[in-house]
């Protein structure tokens, strides 16, 4: 497992973030097919510190959240946790997580959301992003994405990007990564309401993630 700043390495890499709050299968699910249609040695999650402007009753403990995703990717060789983001004090911003993990460039896949892509250029230093990883597009179900749409191109204009691929027969030598993964109806908000009621979150949640909510009375879990 990583806990801090990941060793230079030229096995492909995924960094995988979110604030996993909490963790379920989706998005191992989500992390098992990207690594497999990609063929990278290792995916690593990186769960996000508190946001500011979200009630403590929202979010658990950045120590809770970094707790659940270890013990959810335990038996899988391929995934790692890292608390960079959770150690850093101030502003965190995805260009600092990706220099710090030492991952060359060619080597290293930014996971995220088409609509977060879409939103790229809200983000400090977007074509610096663009420029140390591949960035790897999820169109969210229900959400279609256009790679052709105005607002995509756009973004690709800024960050400079070589035009949209796909990841269909594995990965394409240039270009955003666009990969169209199975998704479950799962949403982490849920997951807290029926922690908050006590209600069963199996099939949902690793067995060892629903006994640690249940175990820590995260989420309003009743006593």
């Amino acid at each position: 497992m990583v806990t801090g700043r990941c060793a230079s390495s030229v096995a492909r890499t995924a960094l995988f973030g979110g604030s996993f709050n909490p963790i379920h299968y989706g998005h191992l699910l989500l992390a098992d097919e990207v690594r497999e249609r990609l063929s990278l040695a290792r995916v690593v999650f990186m769960p996000a510190g508190v946001p500011p402007h979200k009630p403590a009753t929202e979010i658990a403990p950045a120590a809770d959240r970094h707790a659940m995703v270890r013990l959810a990717i335990a038996d899988n060789p391929a995934f790692e946790v890292s608390d960079l983001e959770l150690r850093r004090t101030g502003p965190s911003y995805t260009i600092d997580t990706i220099e710090a993990l030492g991952v060359p460039p060619a080597e290293l896949f930014l996971v995220i959301g088409s609509e977060t892509f879409l939103d790229l250029l809200s983000w400090r230093e977007p074509r610096r992003i663009a420029a140390q990883c591949r960035l790897v597009v999820i169109p969210r179900a229900g959400s279609p994405f256009d790679p052709d749409s105005e607002a995509t191109r756009k973004v690709l204009r800024e960050i400079g990007a070589d035009g949209i691929a796909t990841a269909e027969d594995g990965v394409p030598a240039r270009g955003v990564i666009v990969l169209h993964a199975t998704s479950l109806p799962l949403s982490a908000s849920d997951l807290r309401m029926r922690a908050a009621g006590g209600r069963s979150l199996a099939y949902r949640v690793p067995p060892a993630v629903a006994s640690y909510i249940a175990t820590h009375r995260l989420y309003g879990w009743p006593a």
